[in-house]
């Protein structure tokens, strides 16, 4: 009797697997939809991945595929909030009569966008700083959107575009140590030291003192 040969597994249509595709895209938005939900109404702690599960109406093993934890689902989140405001600057470019003037508002406009749902902003601050790879790794993403941005204002809509010419080490160091004060002082922020107008004027005179001695 001849042995029946083995069926290679049947590959997926391209329709199949972007059907596929849009719908895990669907499920990841609804789980962030709910942990941002459920982070405003009560912090931190009333996020809990079994009632986002529910609530998104996923399995909790799906949920977890995607996401390690709840500081997971929390600073993955933020990168909607970044991705909005990167879209809507590229759009409408900042301007101002000088670069620290639209470093300053860049991050002013990133402290109202977070600070919008101030509950949810505390809860992803202390997700931030977990320490957990996965969040660790979202930092680093975020970072990266947030240095493009601040570079993009450093040179203004009428300056060199970045894939033109790589950007200076200078350049490089202003958007990291401003990320690093904005980051402090919305922790401040978090922990009742100072209101959020406080941030937004931490940042602009933070901008102002990097940016005294750069050539314009």
């Amino acid at each position: 009797m001849a042995l029946a040969q083995r069926q290679s597994p049947r590959r997926q249509s391209p329709r199949r697997r972007a059907r596929g595709e849009r719908e895990q895209t669907l499920r990841k938005e609804r789980i962030l939809d709910v942990a941002i939900r459920l982070a405003e109404q009560g912090g931190f702690e009333n996020v809990r991945q079994r009632d986002v599960a529910e609530l998104a109406g996923v399995a909790l093993g799906t949920l977890y595929k995607s996401f390690r934890s709840k500081e997971d689902i929390l600073s993955a989140a933020l990168e909607r909030v970044i991705t909005a405001l990167e879209t809507r600057l590229q759009e409408h470019p900042l301007t101002g009569a000088d670069p620290a003037e639209r470093v300053g508002t860049l991050f002013a406009t990133l402290t109202k966008a977070l600070c919008r749902k101030p509950n949810y902003a505390r809860a992803v601050l202390r997700a931030m700083t977990s320490g957990e790879r996965a969040v660790s790794d979202n930092v680093v993403a975020h970072q990266s959107h947030v240095a493009g941005m601040v570079l993009a204002a450093l040179r203004g809509p009428d300056g060199a575009l970045l894939g033109d010419v790589p950007p200076t080490q200078d350049e490089l160091d202003v958007a990291l140590l401003m990320q690093q004060v904005w980051f402090a002082s919305l922790v401040g922020w978090s922990a009742g030291l100072h209101s959020q107008a406080e941030v937004e004027r931490q940042v602009r005179v933070a901008a102002r003192l990097f940016l005294a001695g750069l050539p314009r």
